[in-house]
């Protein structure tokens, strides 16, 4: 979905894997990164797809900017401390423990990929705490990733 805005609006853009991400910034071949977020603490912590934390400590480890684009309604000012207090969501071990595709006959298939005796944990999401942040990206322009910068902007 990403891909096809950006192409949309003409940027210039790759697609890699998701774990791609902290190699090629520690190769020197990225210059910020942006990320969008499912829920923000009061304090900035954000909730988002799993594996943001990952790249935000990435992102840190090598001096790259790291921010969050979010609309205003991403907020949930009843939460301080996203770690401790935004619940994350677990997903079907399935997800991860099976694959769909379609048959040289052209039928779908469901095959499992792990052995039968093994489960699979699926998290949807992660935290990314506020100190990894370098700033949030919001209709109302840049704030910091604090408590004081976001009450100061919204309420």
């Amino acid at each position: 979905m990403t891909a096809w805005e950006l192409n949309k609006s003409g940027i210039k853009h790759t697609v890699i894997p998701d774990n791609t991400g902290g190699y090629l910034m520690q190769q020197g071949f990225v210059d910020v990164c942006i990320v969008g977020a499912d829920r923000v603490s009061r304090q900035g912590d954000v909730a988002n797809k799993i594996g943001t934390y990952l790249k935000a400590l990435s992102a840190k480890d090598n001096d790259i900017p790291f921010y969050v684009a979010l609309p205003e309604g991403t907020f949930d000012f009843d939460i301080v401390d996203g770690v401790k207090e935004i619940p994350i969501e677990t997903r079907s071990e399935d997800e991860v423990t099976h694959i769909r595709g379609i048959d040289d006959e052209g039928k779908v298939k469901e095959l499992r990929i792990v052995p039968i005796t093994s489960s699979a944990l699926n998290y949807g999401f992660d935290i990314t705490p506020n100190r990894l942040i370098t700033g949030l990206i919001t209709e109302k322009g840049i704030c910091e990733a604090n408590q004081k910068a976001i009450e100061d902007m919204y309420l």
